[in-house]
């Protein structure tokens, strides 16, 4: 009887899904509601039937609620809008698709870095990026969202708080008709969004992306989906790793550098508090609370699109492991996509993909089209340059925390990477030195230097999948009452990847242009084509983490370490999936300050690692098995790694204060 019931539902279940994609097939056709509708064959699709040229331009000012800069009014966050006037003229409601930036007229968006124009009358002419001039003749309105503090808007910018997040959450409310909307900057005169169903998607790199995290964390009504791309999930994690700095200033600078001229003049005081609640010791305060979307994963309804690139030095890839974990854990509707980029957009690496995947994915959640994306693989892998792999879950079911451990070798500091422990009273000892980087740490792996310990597997006789977020535990003992530590995974390997420390992260763009959607005369959709920058490598970082061993007792909160004590501590590393090939090595590497990624301590440290104490918890596919399988045997010679060398990758440059940097 059980599996009876269970089938009738799915039956039912079926019998509706065909009900209602039948019915919408006919009201959403060309002459119907949508002005967009089913292929002649295949799955539903939304089509360019609306004139672009013809659009409706228009600017709104919404009243956030909030008096962020002191001035005894509530603030009015500036709402460029651009849709299709069809529908409107038809008594006809469409989604939104939303970009809420402080980018707009400080740093522009894309790789062309693109700002908003306007008219003489101040209407705006150009939307950056592609999407107004590919989704509108679709059926779908864009707005595009000056930030508080920013571009036309009142306020001031308070980097990931309650003033940036209530700018695009009130935009929200706006559309589904909870909030109040003006024609100007200052009068009264009411704009309603009387042309729009409510039903809201936001999308964004970097910090637009961190505020599409934000707003999806409030738990707003009306916002379906959130597609998120290199996005902070916790501004402490853009600062700091577990205490140890990560640039050499805070948000206050940030917060100016994207501030308009007009809002640097009426915003010291919420310049002073970022100061004063953000301290560079590395202590977590209340400011970091209000800004880690994380603890509030359980209010997510939005689907999430979630796009990062694994090499991303800017915003680090925690920030998308432990905001997909959450997820997860709460069962949100959630794809992911990971390139070997650095901290760059899909557009520019696989172009008419992304655009096709991102079509298919809005008319789901936005249009409510069964186009059968919600059921084809979650995640997308690139392997190696342009060359992806799919998973249907991710991490893969089979993919278990496995500890292996590191164990002394015939020299000092190059050891062993096994499951099994070594003796206790085995040591490994290193000075930080901050002039060296992973990237040189990764090239001495086969000898002996004074500022690192490194432990490496044998060659491997199968392939070695890690999918998912490591974390390093890690003994020591200083001889200082400061120290900082790196961990380090490392492919040694002979290999071709993007080149993620280049300029371009990755990318080398061209002159040729491709168009994706309709152009006007002050708004084009064609945009420079771009193409793998690739580097041949003897060996591969594939994730990394950093702390101050201060902070073993907490991750936010240091405290000065006695001089031949030994502290533990477990690091979090970068979310990752790389297989590590047959006849390559995994390496471990465990170090002190990694130059331009994390800034050094105090004192000049040299500390004692125990080796018994010491370990790694790495997300294996197929577990400790695999690790077994992976390391028995020897590998065939004709596998056996060339010896590494310091050529390859570019170094990482230092690490930038702007989520978006050059590629925003």
């Amino acid at each position: 009887m059980p599996t009876r019931a269970r089938d009738t539902r799915l039956t039912y279940r079926s019998l509706v899904v065909a009900a209602v994609a039948a019915l919408m097939a006919v009201l959403l056709s060309p002459a119907g509601a949508q002005g967009a509708g089913p292929r002649e064959s295949g799955p539903p699709e939304s089509r360019p039937v609306y004139s672009y040229e013809n659009a409706v331009r228009e600017s709104v000012w919404v009243d956030t609620g909030l008096d962020g800069d002191g001035d005894g009014r509530s603030d009015r966050v500036a709402v460029d809008i651009v849709r299709p006037g069809e529908p409107a003229r038809q008594g006809r409601k469409i989604p939104v698709i939303m970009d809420a930036s402080p980018y707009y007229s400080c740093c522009g968006r894309g790789n062309e870095s693109q700002l908003k124009t306007y008219d003489a009358h101040g209407r705006p002419v150009r939307f950056p990026l592609y999407y107004d001039n590919y989704f509108v003749p679709r059926g779908y309105a864009f707005v595009a969202v000056d930030l508080a503090g920013t571009n036309r808007s009142d306020g001031c910018v308070d980097v990931g708080g309650r003033l940036d997040v209530q700018s695009a959450k009130a935009v929200v409310d706006w559309l589904n008709g909870r909030a109040r909307g003006y024609t100007t900057r200052a009068g009264g005169e009411r704009a309603t969004a009387g042309w729009s169903d409510g039903r809201t998607g936001m999308i964004g790199k970097s910090y637009d992306g961190t505020v599409a995290n934000g707003v999806a964390a409030t738990g707003v009504d009306g916002l379906r989906t959130i597609v998120p791309i290199g996005a902070i999930s916790s501004w402490y994690d853009y600062y700091f790793a577990q205490g140890a700095p990560l640039y050499d200033s805070g948000p206050d600078w940030l917060s100016g550098y994207v501030e308009s001229p007009e809002a640097r003049g009426r915003c010291a005081a919420v310049q002073r508090r970022l100061v004063d609640q953000a301290p560079r010791t590395g202590d977590w305060t209340k400011l970091w609370s209000e800004r880690d979307y994380v603890k509030n994963a359980d209010k997510v309804k939005a689907s999430v699109f979630a796009v990062h690139g694994m090499q991303d030095l800017n915003v680090r890839t925690k920030h998308l492991g432990q905001w997909w974990d959450a997820l997860a854990d709460r069962g949100v509707e959630r794809k992911i996509w990971l390139s070997q980029t650095g901290h760059v957009d899909p557009f520019d690496y696989r172009r008419a993909t992304w655009v096709d995947t991102l079509h298919r994915w809005f008319d789901h959640y936005l249009l409510g089209y069964d186009n059968g994306i919600d059921r084809e693989p979650m995640a997308d892998i690139e392997r190696h340059p342009d060359q992806w792999s799919t998973d249907k879950v991710w991490p893969p079911r089979t993919t278990h925390r496995t500890t292996v451990r590191p164990g002394p070798g015939q020299e000092p500091g190059v050891g062993t990477l096994a499951l099994k422990p070594a003796r206790p009273g085995t040591t490994e000892t290193f000075t930080d030195d901050p002039a060296q980087s992973e990237t040189e740490w990764a090239a001495d792996l086969d000898r002996t230097t004074g500022a690192k310990a490194g432990f490496r597997t044998a060659p491997l006789t199968r392939d070695l999948r890690l999918a998912g977020s490591s974390t390093v535990t890690v003994t020591a003992t200083p001889t200082t009452s400061t120290a900082h530590l790196s961990a380090v995974l490392v492919d040694i390997g002979p290999d071709t990847i993007r080149d993620y420390g280049s300029s371009g992260e990755g990318i080398t763009t061209l002159t040729d242009r491709t168009c994706w959607g309709a152009s006007t005369t002050g708004d084009s959709s064609c945009y420079k084509e771009t193409r793998a920058r690739t580097a041949a490598v003897d060996r591969t970082v594939l994730s990394r983490g950093w702390a101050d061993l201060g902070t073993y007792v907490s991750a936010g909160h240091g405290r000065p370490l006695t001089p031949g004590r030994a502290y533990t501590i477990t690091i979090d590393l970068a979310a990752t999936d790389h297989v590590v090939p047959a006849g390559h090595r995994l390496a471990l590497i465990v170090a002190g300050t990694d130059r331009d990624l994390i800034d050094p301590p105090d004192s000049t440290p040299t500390l004692t690692l125990d080796l018994a104490r010491t370990s790694a918890q790495l997300p294996l596919t197929g577990g400790a098995g695999a690790f077994v399988r992976a390391t028995a045997g020897s590998a065939p010679a004709t596998a056996t790694p060339r010896a590494v060398h310091s050529e390859g990758v570019t170094s990482p440059r230092p690490a930038r204060r702007i989520p978006g940097g050059s590629h925003s």
